[in-house]
Parts: structure tokens; C-alpha cells; sequence
């Protein structure tokens, strides 16, 4: 074929190279479109014009002039943490507007309360939040304590300080495994899955269960803690200030996690406050509320640790600021070992508290009276509560109502995933649809608290 007919049938290749050789005559820099061909010149003139003609098309295409493109994220996807379903909204790659979907997990649990007594709902309360079950059932337990007017020992509230920080430890272990394989870090997860395996040992240990526990009761603990317990605990909090320190060599100072994490999510610390985010996704944008030292409980005022905070807001603050988390845990781990108190682990109220197991076997009247405990249920005087504590996702909050029997009236839990949940549309807008995984990632929200 001659470079006539080249010209002729190819008009847009060759009118193209014309534009290149006139861009480099003159000496100015090459549009997009001129890049490309100036590319393929080792292609044949069909090939070129293929490309070029591709080429403009895409430059047409700015953003704003294409139709959207809507995914749905989830519900059944392995970055959204549970089943969260997610309605994308995308321009390419662009995220134009997000918006949650959730129900999925439903479950009722606040309405299955009001049919069961009040000693039988911690079994419920306590499969909310499931990576958080010791939070759940110790904001329960404070707001019914609250309206019984019930003080509960020193030992027993200590120990309620210790499996909280315990928690809060395998909690943050989770999201930080999870969140490392969603940004393509496989090994941060096997290490993290091998310190929380020792921590839901000593779960077991203490409670008979590894999750889902019901060791916190109304008035204290159902038990004193194991023998072999304190001597366990003591062996892993002694390795797991070098274990973060892994975690911390094989993220902190990565470039790839930082390109992923630093700058993203970010929105300011006023926004957050008017959505009612608490919790480390606050702490990170500099406001440093936590409820442990705002509005001690359980004995914190005894305790001496540190809050941790950033000022950037993103998700490389958040993910600094629950590490730091794990850090002070293991502070307040050390000092209720070091100052355990002695005496018993549940009031002496045989009105509310089961009665001692021992008892049972030579007290008739003791047997009895556990008997109607566990069936009928004790009565809560008339009236209303709210207690809050500061579980690894931030304000756990639970609201009581007694009509006065054995059956709570109302049951509602403030649940921070599902709260903090209204921060990931304005978080996500205007970022990749690969930064909206680091997003939810680093909100860290867990369905079942959500979806309650």
C-alpha cells in the first residue's frame, strides 16, 4: 500500500504524526493525544489510527461528562468487615458518593431483652459487638446496677478493668490483621492471629468461652479468676511489647503502607464530633475524649495511662493511634496485677446474686432460691439508666428501663460502630475505590453491633 493510499484511508493516523513532527519543531510539549501517537510509531497505520482514535476518546471523557458507574461493595465481601453492603457511585475510578446499607445481620437482640429477665439478657448483649462481648455485657451490667443502687467489690471491679483492657487488645489485634491483609500485608495477619489466640486462651480460661462470654453478672464476677490465670497473663504481657514492636517494623516505615493509608479518609475533627464519632477514629483527628478518663468507671481513676492522638485524621492516624491503644492496654493490664485487691467478686446481695455454688449442695433453701433466680428473675425497682463505657470502637453506651419486675421494659444500646458508621460517606467522597477499602478498614466497624 502506497503512503498515499496510507493518507487517504488513514487520515486521523497520519494527520497525527504531522502534529508530532509540528510539536517538535516547534519545541512545545506534546498533548496527551500526541504522546500516544508518537508511541506507536513502530505500529502499522490502521494500528496507530486505532489507538489514537481510543486515545481522544478517553481524553473526551473528564470527569463529570460520563454516566456514573453504580457497584454495590459487599454485603458478602471480605473487605467490608461483616456484612456491610455499600452502593458506589464511581466516575472511573473516583468515588462521586457512597452509601452504607446495612440489616443484613439483624437480629433484635434488644427487643429479644424485654422477654427475658434481667440475668438472662447479658446472654444477649453480650453477641452484639462480637469481637467487643466483654464491652457490651460491662455497659450492661453498670446500667442495671445503676437502678438496683448496687456496689460491687473492689476485686470484681478490678477484674472488670483487666478482661476490658483484654479485649480491647484482641480487638485491635483483629482490625489490624484484617486491615493488613485488605492492603496486601499477609504477614501482619498471621502475626496478629497468633497473640489473639492467647488472649481468647485466657478468655476460655476465665469463662469457660472464647467469645460471647457472660462472665461479667450483675453485682461483680460469676467467679474468681483460674488458677494458672494471673501466671499466663503475666507471660504474655511480658512479649507482647517486642510483638507490637513487630507489627510496627513491618508497617510503620513501609512506603507501600503509607502510600495507603497516609492522607485518605480525612475529614475534619468538627465534622466528626457533629456525626457523633467517638473512639479511636476521634482520637485520631486530635480530640482526645476517653471515656476512661473523661468519666472513670470500674476503678479507672486508679489506673495511670495515657490517651493516644494525632492530629492528621487519616487512616495512617488511625491506624497509629490503636497501636499506641495496645501499648497503654498492656500498662493497665500490668498495674491490676500488680494491685489486685483481695475480697469477693460479686456483691453479697442474695436478693440479686445467685447464691454460692458450694452452698448448693447442702443449703435447701439456697438451692431454691437460685432455682427462682435463674427462672423468675430478680425485680429492679422502677425506673431509668444510662452507663456508658469505652470499648475498642468507642462510646458503648446502654440505656435501661425497669417498670419494676423481673424484665427489663426497654433495652437500647448506643452502639459506636453503627454511629461512627455516618462518617464513611463524607470519608470516602472524592477518593479511589482502593481507598475506600483503607476506609472502612480503619473505621473498623463490626455488623453486629450495627446491625444489633
Amino acid at each position: 500500500m502506497s503512503t498515499t493510499d496510507n493518507a487517504s484511508t488513514f487520515p486521523l493516523a497520519m494527520e497525527g504524526r504531522e502534529a508530532v513532527e509540528a510539536a517538535t519543531r516547534e519545541g512545545r510539549p506534546l498533548t496527551p493525544t500526541e504522546r500516544i501517537i508518537a508511541s506507536v510509531e513502530a505500529y502499522t497505520p490502521q494500528e496507530a489510527a486505532e489507538r489514537t482514535l481510543a486515545n481522544e476518546m478517553l481524553a473526551d471523557s473528564r470527569p463529570g461528562t460520563r454516566e456514573p458507574l453504580i457497584i454495590n461493595l459487599g454485603p458478602n465481601h471480605p473487605s467490608t468487615h461483616g456484612v456491610l453492603r455499600v452502593i458506589v457511585e464511581l466516575d472511573g475510578e473516583i468515588v462521586r458518593d457512597v452509601t452504607p446499607v446495612i440489616g443484613y445481620l439483624h437480629t433484635g437482640i434488644e427487643k429479644q431483652c424485654e422477654n427475658k429477665t434481667w440475668w438472662q439478657a447479658i446472654t444477649c448483649v453480650t453477641r452484639m459487638d462480637y469481637l467487643a462481648p466483654f464491652a457490651n455485657i460491662h455497659a450492661y451490667t453498670l446500667g442495671v446496677e445503676k437502678l438496683l443502687q448496687l456496689d460491687i467489690p473492689p476485686r470484681a471491679a478490678w477484674i472488670r478493668v483487666l478482661l476490658s483492657e483484654l479485649n480491647r487488645l484482641a480487638s485491635h489485634l483483629v482490625f489490624l490483621g484484617t486491615s493488613g491483609l485488605e492492603m496486601g500485608a499477609m504477614s501482619v495477619f498471621f502475626y496478629c492471629y497468633r497473640e489473639r489466640d492467647e488472649v481468647l486462651d485466657l478468655f476460655e480460661m476465665v469463662s469457660g468461652e472464647r467469645m460471647n462470654h457472660r462472665y461479667f453478672q450483675v453485682g461483680g464476677c460469676a467467679q474468681d479468676l483460674p488458677e494458672g490465670f494471673i501466671p499466663r497473663l503475666q507471660a504474655l504481657l511480658d512479649i507482647l511489647p517486642g510483638r507490637i514492636d513487630e507489627y510496627e517494623a513491618l508497617l510503620t516505615g513501609n512506603p507501600i503502607w503509607q502510600d495507603r493509608l497516609k492522607g485518605i479518609g480525612v475529614i475534619p475533627a468538627e465534622q466528626l464530633l457533629n456525626l457523633g464519632v467517638t473512639g479511636p477514629t476521634l482520637r485520631a483527628a486530635g480530640i482526645p475524649l476517653d471515656l476512661r478518663k473523661s468519666q472513670p468507671y470500674s476503678g479507672y481513676e486508679h489506673f495511670q495511662f495515657d490517651v493516644p492522638t494525632e492530629i492528621a485524621g487519616d487512616a495512617f492516624a488511625r491506624y497509629l493511634v490503636r497501636v499506641r491503644e495496645m501499648r497503654e492496654s498492656i500498662k493497665i493490664m500490668q498495674q491490676v496485677l500488680d494491685g489486685l485487691p483481695e475480697g469477693p467478686v460479686i456483691a453479697d446481695d442474695r436478693k440479686v446474686v445467685l447464691p454460692p455454688r458450694e452452698e448448693l449442695a447442702w443449703s435447701m433453701e439456697a438451692l431454691i432460691h437460685h432455682f427462682k433466680l435463674v427462672t423468675e428473675g430478680f425485680m429492679v425497682p422502677e425506673g431509668e439508666a444510662y452507663a456508658t463505657i469505652e470499648s475498642p470502637r468507642g462510646e458503648m453506651g446502654c440505656y435501661v428501663v425497669s417498670d419494676g419486675g423481673p424484665k427489663p421494659y426497654r433495652v437500647h444500646m448506643r452502639d459506636p460502630s453503627f454511629v461512627n458508621l455516618q462518617a464513611l460517606r463524607p470519608l470516602s467522597k472524592g477518593g479511589y475505590l482502593a481507598d475506600l477499602i483503607a476506609v472502612i478498614a480503619t473505621l473498623d466497624p463490626v455488623m453486629g453491633g450495627v446491625d444489633r
